[in-house]
């Protein structure tokens, strides 16, 4: 008997998801915020620009460039997928659109990874709940399937998710690397070449996304944890020891690659000491990464014997706790907080799933309950105020978008109309199964979270579709530049315009943009306002006259000056 373990689990509690809903659910979850809207700001169409310049030509492959501009993050492969696929896509498929669907892929695999992940980890001896003494426990198989269920029911919950999943930027590239680093380490004392091959493009792929000190960081503490590893009594110390030599040599190999492609970059901001900031890395870590975290927490204090006992942690608490530990040290050291926070989310919810087995039923009941007030409001808030987008009834949801948002004009999607209800609908469903008699599964208690996290998602990117793109996207804004215009112009100058400016001017405008300078004659010049100061020095002002200020209808901050070539100085 396993004396150190604190699962106490029953064969009747390792009853699987049934995998027709699981696989529903994924797609319900992935599929909204793919399809049917346009680039969002600011660092969606950001990464979508320098996308746009590789497949057209317009940059190097090794060094993508915007407007003479580098990408913010020393990335390679996120910015090949899209170009790739705009390249292969058909006609009848947007370019933004085409860029989106290898990103659909890598949240897929970021799913399935953190899957088998977790039932690698939970097929770990030490991971193994109490036997009976007569018999009548959960079997390894099933109870890893069950844990796996669990841990990908808790990173589909995770708040911080959501948005950043569904973005075209190197972020979610890191982030399906790092599951998949994860699950090939996980899954490397039962198979050989499935996690050889996970681990490689895992390593090699979130160095290529702009993180080679995450991978380096990631691959030296996974090669000292199969060192040191005797847990699992199938692998001999010899081949123990082969393995964690071939991850170190991968570490370097890969770091080396980096190097060899100048991804390696400074990036270490040291937060302020001041309560602002550590109040704001304290929200970010409460929000983002809930419920995982309570959970995760939970884990490390039930399993604490296998944490301090011997000179090693268990496997399956050592790997989620190094990947965790690094990606939320990363959180606290560089700019990108949220982005760095991600990369924590697949270790997260493995550790959750161990939290699973141990909870108690007024802790799972409370878990329940707090869920189904919050993601109900939610659902509820939303649904409002689409009706009072609809019909001005309230009309305080009405007045608030109108002063919000204003020039946003309504509409009404019958096929979204229907998604939002048969939604919801499957909510109230599953809310009734899981008040029933449906108690044993350990998973039950993370079901609701998940589905609640996925139904705000699925409304949000239904119902109130055309509200968020209008508001974040800057197509209004450049609308309202393209009929100053009056009609293409040959080229427009820019000064200081942000990459994601940039970017948005030649997809929404089609727009022929020209940094400005003294050879430059473009009759029109758009600036970027925070710029205004330093116009006069690099460019003659008295061939120019200001027409206008352009102000994105939703963003009070975000504005563009529109100046105008004197007709003399043209000539």
């Amino acid at each position: 008997m396993n004396q150190t373990t604190p699962a106490i689990v029953a064969q009747g509690a390792v009853q699987r998801l049934p995998r027709m809903a699981l696989f529903l659910f994924c797609v319900a979850y992935v599929l909204p915020g793919l399809i049917g809207r346009g680039p969002w700001k600011t660092d969606d169409i950001s990464a979508f620009g320098y996308m746009a310049e590789l497949a057209r030509g317009g940059t190097a492959w090794l060094s993508p460039q915007l407007m003479g501009l580098p990408p913010e993050v020393d990335a390679l492969l996120p910015y090949w997928l899209g170009a790739w696929a705009m390249q292969l896509a058909p006609a009848w498929i947007t370019p933004d659109l085409a860029a989106r669907i290898p990103f659909g892929f890598l949240l897929t695999l970021a799913l399935v990874a953190t899957w088998y992940g977790t039932y690698y980890l939970a097929r770990n001896p030490e991971a193994q709940p109490v036997a009976f003494a007569f018999g009548g426990e959960a079997k390894p198989t099933d109870y890893a399937r069950a844990m796996a269920d669990g841990g990908l029911l808790a990173f589909i919950a995770c708040l911080g998710l959501a948005q950043l999943s569904h973005e075209t930027t190197p972020a979610l590239a890191q982030l399906c690397f790092t599951a998949l680093f994860l699950y090939g380490l996980a899954a490397l004392p039962y198979r050989t070449l499935a996690p050889a091959i996970a681990g490689v493009l895992g390593m090699t792929g979130l160095a290529l996304s702009g993180a080679p000190s995450m991978a380096a960081l990631l691959g030296g503490g996974a090669a000292l944890i199969q060192l040191l590893d005797r847990s699992n009594e199938q692998i001999a110390a010899r081949r123990t020891t082969i393995w964690a030599g071939a991850i170190g040599l991968l570490t370097l190999l890969v770091a080396l690659l980096a190097a060899w492609l100048d991804l390696w970059a400074w990036r270490i901001a040291l937060p302020q000491a001041n309560w602002t900031t550590w109040r704001s890395l304290g929200r970010l870590l409460l929000w983002f990464t809930w419920p995982a975290w309570p959970l995760a927490l939970w884990t490390v204090w039930r399993w604490r014997h296998q944490l301090i006992r011997g000179a090693m942690p268990s496997r399956h608490l050592a790997l989620p706790l190094w990947f965790a530990g690094v990606a939320i040290g990363a959180t606290l050291t560089t700019g990108s907080a949220d982005r760095s926070l991600l990369l924590a989310l697949p270790a997260l919810a493995a550790l959750a799933a161990f939290a699973l087995p141990t909870l108690r039923r007024s802790v799972a009941s409370l878990i329940d309950w707090f869920t189904l007030l919050f993601f109900s409001g939610c659902a509820l808030t939303i649904w409002v105020v689409w009706i009072a987008m609809q019909t001005g009834v309230p009309r305080q949801p009405a007045a608030n978008v109108a002063r919000l948002v204003p020039g946003f004009e309504h509409s009404f999607s019958l096929a979204d109309f229907l998604i939002a209800l048969v939604a919801t609908l499957a909510w109230a469903w599953l809310v009734k199964w899981r008040v029933g008699r449906h108690r044993a599964a350990i998973w039950k208690s993370l079901v609701l979270p998940a589905g609640g996290a996925a139904l705000c998602w699925l409304l949000l990117l239904t119902l109130w579709l055309p509200l968020l793109d209008f508001a974040r996207s800057y197509a209004p804004l450049v609308r309202r530049t393209l009929v100053i215009f009056q009609h293409q112009p040959p080229c427009v100058e820019i000064y200081g315009l942000s990459r994601s400016q940039i970017a948005a001017f030649q997809f929404h405008g089609h727009l022929a943009l020209r940094p400005t300078g003294p050879d430059s004659r473009c009759p029109w010049l758009i600036v970027d306002k925070d710029a205004e100061r330093s116009l006069s020095s690099v460019v003659n002002l008295n061939d120019w006259y200001r027409h206008s200020t352009m102000r994105h209808p939703a963003d009070r901050y975000e504005d563009v000056l529109i100046y105008r070539r004197k007709v003399d100085s043209a000539l």
